[in-house]
């Protein structure tokens, strides 16, 4: 497996170094380390004035941060050799989030920290990792420190679609799960929510055909119980042809906020979700979703992208 461990030599991107050493399943791993040094943009007056200076200049500088931000990585690069991670080394210079979405498109994994060196004392995720959540086009780790000391909790959020399903399957293919304890989320996204409507509005009983051909009534929630035990069903049986098991939660309403709740009222170390590009209501839980949880989660979030 390839890994991009994107860096700025920040605590938080350093903590996302060791939870994903930590998670990352022992193997053929290849790690890459990725430090982006910020353009130097000269004042606008001097472009102008005197453009060999300006050239002279702008050569100086990515020279010198060229040479200081190797200087950093061959420090981290030595403390992850003492750990047994041997890891290369890359420096490039433009718009960090970026040469990393681009970058992580050759890799299978992209770790990042949860802030970036100059927004680490905002909430949540920084402008860098929010963006690299987002717009990468592979799995993402979301480093934040991992509990130490006990067997880790495992929160996946499903919703039935092919990208919980790649999720699911990379998670137990990435991440060192086997003494884990796995729950499986399904959150039945009610639609009254996004229309603005009272839940009750949607109370009305509908005539479904039977195995038989009898008209039964159903209630809509009982639709949305029905649909959410399918899904947790289903990812069941992903995990056991692992020889996994795995304990499960179905709720309703926002996705994002309903899993967010779980992880605090669970007490979870790791969050697993899959994502998209789809809008429709069906899969409206992924994609924005998963942006949204890994900017609020209070523990790592592992994010796997699939594209049909």
């Amino acid at each position: 497996m390839k890994v991009l461990l994107a860096t700025d030599g920040s605590a938080q991107a350093t903590q996302a170094l060791w939870t994903a050493i930590r998670l990352l399943r022992h193997g053929d791993n290849r790690f890459d380390l990725l430090c982006v040094a910020p353009e130097f943009y000269p004042p606008h007056h001097r472009l102008k004035k005197d453009s060999r200076k300006t050239a002279h200049m702008i050569e100086t500088y990515r020279q010198q941060i060229s040479v200081e931000a190797r200087q950093r990585m061959i420090h981290t690069q030595a403390v992850l050799a003492a750990q047994g991670i041997q890891a290369e080394i890359r420096v490039e210079i433009g718009s960090p989030a970026r040469v990393i979405v681009r970058a992580a498109s050759d890799y299978d994994l992209t770790v990042v920290g949860a802030h970036d060196r100059y927004s680490r004392s905002k909430p949540g995720l920084g402008p860098v990792a929010s963006r690299v959540v987002a717009s990468a086009p592979g799995a993402v780790l979301v480093g934040r420190e991992l509990a130490e000391g006990r067997n880790w909790r495992i929160l996946a959020a499903v919703d039935g679609s092919l990208a919980s399903e790649h999720a699911l399957n990379l998670m137990v293919s990435y991440l060192r799960v086997a003494s884990a304890e796995i729950t499986l989320m399904h959150v039945a996204e009610t639609p009254w929510i996004h229309l603005g409507l009272d839940r009750e509005w949607f109370d009305y009983p509908i005539n479904v055909p039977d195995r038989d051909g009898n008209g039964v009534e159903y209630e809509f929630e009982d639709e949305l119980r029905y649909e959410g035990r399918t899904v947790i069903e289903n990812a069941r049986r992903v995990l056991e042809r692992y020889g996994l098991t795995a304990s499960t939660v179905i709720a309703e309403g926002d996705p994002a906020l309903e899993i967010l709740s779980e992880v605090e009222s669970g007490d979870y170390d790791l969050v697993v979700l899959g994502a998209t590009g789809e809008a429709d209501l069906k899969h409206n839980m992924l994609g924005s979703v998963s942006t949204r949880v890994a900017q609020d989660a209070p523990c790592p979030v592992f994010v796997a992208k699939f594209v049909e």
